[in-house]
């Protein structure tokens, strides 16, 4: 098309041939020291039907409570997951038992986030953090607040901080965010493999 905004409908049609033809010059006014911005409505509707572990894991949330799987053989005997799956993903080793686990743990790794973005509902910088729970195996992503973020660090201890009971739903969005407990920093050798 003669006058192009850059999108994919910018192409008018393909001509068969066996070179390539220059486009002409751009007849579209879009100046030279600004973005073009195209807004492109895009949508998506997604339906899932929970597992019996997700289930419990999500009506767990509601209720204010962490439960996660035990792996009972192979490669991941005896580790705890939350969330929690059916299965080992590492051998297919069935999960054999629900477990609820303290709303306490560490940060493992963490970022600090210092971009603003659109529809952000939290004031940057701020962190995200992977939380190993006391008694788990395996960390999650959450977000550390109730402490300036450069004060955040690996091995911290940090709590769950949930929203009101009759603010809960079947989602993580039960937990509002991690704070620091103020106890000593956890021994990294205790959380060096879930890195």
């Amino acid at each position: 098309r003669a006058a192009r905004s850059g999108r994919i409908d910018d192409i008018a049609y393909f001509a068969p041939g066996d070179s390539a033809e220059r486009a002409e010059p751009n007849t579209a006014e879009n100046p030279d020291d600004e973005n073009v911005i195209i807004t492109t409505p895009i949508t998506t509707s997604i339906i899932h039907s929970a597992t019996e572990e997700e289930s419990r894991y999500l009506e767990g949330l509601k209720a204010g409570k962490l439960i996660g799987t035990r792996i009972g053989s192979g490669v991941d005997a005896g580790r705890v997951y939350f969330p929690p799956r059916s299965v080992s993903p590492a051998d297919g080793a069935p999960a054999v038992e629900h477990v609820e686990l303290p709303d306490t743990g560490t940060v493992t790794t963490f970022c600090i986030v210092n971009v603003p973005f659109q529809g952000q509902r939290i004031k940057p910088p701020y962190v995200a953090a992977y939380v190993l729970l006391d008694g788990s195996d395996i960390p999650f992503l959450h977000l550390i607040l109730d402490a300036p973020a450069d004060e955040v660090r690996m091995g911290m201890r940090v709590q769950a901080v949930w929203v009101p009971d009759d603010e809960r739903e079947l989602s993580m969005g039960s937990i509002s965010h991690f704070r620091p407990t103020g106890e000593p920093d956890a021994e990294y050798d205790t959380y060096r493999e879930f890195l």
